[in-house]
Parts: C-alpha cells; sequence; structure tokens
C-alpha cells in the first residue's frame, strides 16, 4: 500500500514537471519572436557605385529595440538599387546609403545633387604619394605668376590655396577605398560645385595644380594671402660676400732705398749728377701696426724689404 501510494506521488510530480517544462518553452519562444526583427544586411562587399541584386542580399534577425532607421525586411524592395556608400558583410542596408529610385550605376550615382565630377591630372608627388583616397577631403594649391607682374623682371611667382574641403570621389578607374594599400595613380576625380568646377579648369591651365591631404574631421577653413618669394625669404638673412682690400695700416711702410757705392760709381763714369742722399718722404703718424714678419730682399743693385 504504501509503495503504491508514492509511485503515485511520484507519477503526479513528473507530470508536473514535464507541464511546466513546456509552459516555459512556450513563453520564452513567443518572448524571443515578438523581440526578434528580420533586417536585410549585405551578404558580400558592396562597391560604391555597384547596382544591388538578390544574391547581394540575406535576412538576419535583429533586436526590435535596436532596429537602424531606414533598414527593411523585404529584400525586392532592394532589386537595382545603387549603393551611394560602400557596404560591409553584415552591414544594413539602409536607405540613407542608396542612391534615388531608377538611377543608373556608376560614378555619375554618387554625386551629390547639385555637385558634379572632375578630374585632375596628378603624379606621385601631386597625389601625395598616392594616400589621397575615395572619401578623403584634399585642398587644392595652385602656383603660377601674378598677372600684375607678368611684363616685369621682378619674379612673382605665388602658391595659394584655392579650394578647400574637396571630396575625392575617386582615384583612377576605382572607386573602392582601402586605406591599407595608397595606390600611386594619374589621375584623381573630384566633386566640386560647378563654380569650384570653373575654379580647377582656370587653375590648371594657369599653372600646376597640387593636393593637400587634411583631416576629415577638420571642416575649418583657412584663409592665407599666398606665399611668394619675397615672403618665402622674408625671415631669412641673404648674407653677401665681396672682396674687401687690405687695410692701409696693415701695408708695410715705404723705407728710403740707400745708394749703394756701385751705384754711385756708375753714374760718375757716365756723367751724370748724382744727389748725396735720396729725400724720405715724411711719414704722417699712423696706428701702431700689427706685429709683421719682414724680409729684406735684392734686386740687382736695388735693396728692399717686404713684410706680411
Amino acid at each position: 500500500m504504501k509503495n503504491t501510494r508514492t509511485l503515485l506521488v511520484l507519477l503526479i510530480a513528473l507530470l508536473a514537471g514535464v507541464a511546466a517544462v513546456m509552459v516555459a518553452s512556450k513563453w520564452l519562444v513567443n518572448q524571443s519572436a515578438s523581440g526578434v526583427t528580420r533586417v536585410a544586411v549585405a551578404a558580400t562587399e558592396i562597391s560604391l557605385g555597384q547596382r544591388i541584386s538578390p544574391e547581394l542580399v540575406r535576412l538576419v534577425d535583429w533586436p526590435s529595440g535596436s532596429v537602424p532607421p531606414g533598414s527593411t525586411d523585404d529584400p525586392a524592395k532592394l532589386a537595382g538599387r545603387v549603393v551611394r556608400n560602400g557596404l560591409q558583410p553584415g552591414e544594413p542596408i539602409l536607405e540613407a546609403k542608396l542612391a534615388p529610385e531608377g538611377t543608373q550605376g556608376g560614378l555619375s550615382a554618387v554625386i551629390g545633387e547639385g555637385r558634379r565630377a572632375i578630374t585632375v591630372r596628378v603624379n606621385d608627388v601631386i597625389g601625395v604619394a598616392g594616400f589621397a583616397l575615395p572619401g578623403n577631403y584634399v585642398d587644392i594649391i595652385v602656383n603660377t605668376q601674378k598677372d600684375s607682374d607678368r611684363n616685369s623682371n621682378k619674379d612673382q611667382n605665388i602658391s595659394k590655396i584655392v579650394l578647400e574641403r574637396i571630396l575625392v570621389l575617386a582615384v583612377a578607374q576605382e572607386v573602392s577605398r582601402d586605406e591599407t594599400k595608397p595606390k600611386v595613380v594619374n589621375a584623381v576625380t573630384l566633386e566640386v560645385t560647378p563654380e569650384q568646377a570653373e575654379k580647377i579648369d582656370l587653375a590648371r591651365s594657369v599653372g600646376s595644380l597640387s593636393l593637400v591631404l587634411r583631416n576629415q574631421i577638420d571642416p575649418a577653413d583657412v584663409t592665407t594671402a599666398g606665399a611668394t618669394k619675397e615672403t618665402l625669404l622674408s625671415n631669412s638673412e641673404i648674407v653677401k660676400v665681396a672682396a674687401v682690400d687690405k687695410p692701409s695700416s696693415l701695408a708695410p711702410a715705404k723705407r728710403g732705398r740707400k745708394i749703394s757705392a756701385g751705384f754711385r760709381k756708375a753714374a760718375v763714369i757716365n756723367n751724370e749728377p748724382m744727389p748725396a742722399s735720396v729725400p724720405v718722404p715724411a711719414k704722417t703718424p699712423e696706428p701702431a701696426p700689427q706685429r709683421l714678419e719682414c724680409v729684406g730682399v735684392i734686386n740687382g743693385l736695388r735693396n728692399s724689404q717686404e713684410c706680411y
């Protein structure tokens, strides 16, 4: 009797436990289903300007409380749309990253409203050694000559920043961006306004252009007067070296010449009058010269002294 009662209690406990597990499981499933939303994300890397096809999109579960604004759960709505910004695998496809409906693929799809794309020729120096990549911002410097001084002999070359914070759309024929691999190219495409396009076209016809890479989060514009040779050397001293004669105080004093006996004898034979002595010019007092080394020199019948 006691064994039967014990088995009955155990059976009732087992049934109650199974029922509790089934109820809890069903509740958890309902809770998880209500807290998850399906969101369309990129299945593979999608490049800037590329059209979206069905194989490039997949659906994933996303917490309902953190669904990104502009996302969708219908891949059919994304078919044929053009990407304005590159997407990485698993990144949600948002409306803000897509070009308007009906836009054709290519670089023209990523040009902002009211903007234009212009290409400038560059090299390894002008193109900042290949570090000017799509998505970066650059300033443009032109080196030319002032119009007012073209007919004068004075060199008035000037370098001036003419445009600031210009977006790089593409380098060569590539619109993808890989910051780990700078690439030296011969052309860079920039996004500008119509007025800026006119300035760039004029600047490259009157001088040479250079690109200056700038910080992407630095929006400040800087007004400069430009650099000329005069401003470049304004803080430098130009030293001119010219030949300078030796000071007269260091020159050796002229000495009176003594007439040797042989010379007197020659003058008497030739019936020439011979002065008793050679007059010595009076010397004005001079400052005490520095100590000099003197050497006596005999040149034929003449005796002299040279000091150094």
